[in-house]
């Protein structure tokens, strides 16, 4: 590193990409099954309740740790490869 240089790093290339609080491709696929609930299967209250939980969890978890999605998948991918 040289002494009295320094490169600008943005807030956007760092923090991941959330709607809501939610991860973008967790809270667009919540949305398209409360929306499918709701509107295809005329359930109206059960597809917001589903959109409501739905998205509250997905909130909760980005909470914790905002790549659970990406370490879930990478888990399951994986499986059982270090198992005791």
């Amino acid at each position: 590193m040289i002494d009295g240089y320094s490169i600008p790093i943005h807030r956007s290339l760092t923090e991941p990409l959330l709607m809501a609080g939610a991860p973008r491709g967790i809270a667009i696929i919540n949305g398209t099954i409360a929306a499918a609930v709701g509107l295809g299967m005329q359930m109206w209250a059960a597809g917001i309740v589903l959109g409501l939980i739905g998205h509250a969890a997905a909130v909760y978890a980005a909470k914790k740790d905002p790549k659970f999605l990406e370490v879930g998948v990478r888990h399951l991918k994986h499986g059982q490869y270090l198992s005791c």
